[in-house]
């Protein structure tokens, strides 16, 4: 099947995400397992992939919970370390789809304030010839309406998408809309998909 676009996902993807080892190095496991059990650091930083203010919605988790309220606010102070680096060989797959004239698109879930810390940090990000950011669209994967945002936006039929995600949940309800799709596991392995696919030779996918 000819592919129109090829589609990225962002965390743990194109970079580094795990805002777990970030705090296991600082509190250890056990504190950083009662930590998580206690405080929806997770559910909250859905709120934010929704478009909910950043520091606002961290600070206020914070308040909640005076016993952690350091350990919470570095969701906010530190976050750029819970996204320490680039997975390089996933950007330089994605640089060589782009300069092979392969539409590429980003969709990812991610917070706004977030996302602004991230360009920053990782100019590549605005290298996509689209992105549909979840904070920005106020809907958050796998849910139907970020994919359909996509599809409309790019004119792209769906089964001309090829779609790269770490989260089977998000590579299912893609693959529902017909959608070509990736498990992305290892930058390795899509680089054989992307030369299996014929958008990339065994060269340029190195």
């Amino acid at each position: 099947m000819t592919i129109d676009a090829v589609v990225f996902d962002i965390g743990k993807v194109l970079i580094e995400w795990d805002p777990e080892r970030f705090y296991d190095a600082r509190l250890g496991l056990e504190t950083r397992q009662r930590l998580f059990a206690e405080v929806p650091l997770h559910e909250m930083n859905l709120r934010l992939d929704r478009g909910a203010p950043f520091r606002d919605s961290v600070y206020d988790l914070a308040a909640q919970h005076p016993e952690w309220q350091k350990e919470i606010c570095h969701w906010h102070d530190n976050w750029l370390d819970f996204a320490p680096r680039e997975i390089a060989h996933s950007v330089r797959l994605m640089r060589a789809l782009r300069r092979s004239g392969v539409p590429v698109l980003a969709l990812s879930n991610f917070g706004i304030g977030t996302f602004d810390l991230a360009r920053q940090a990782y100019p590549f990000l605005d290298e996509f010839d689209q992105s549909y950011i979840s904070g920005h669209l106020g809907c958050i994967k796998p849910g139907d309406e970020i994919y359909q945002y996509l599809e409309q936006g790019t004119g792209v039929l769906p089964e001309r998408l090829l779609f790269a995600d770490d989260r089977p949940e998000n590579i299912e309800a893609a693959a529902a809309r017909g959608w070509q799709t990736h498990l992305f596991t290892t930058p390795e392995g899509w680089a054989t998909r992307l030369v299996s696919a014929g958008l990339l030779s065994q060269e340029d996918a190195q």
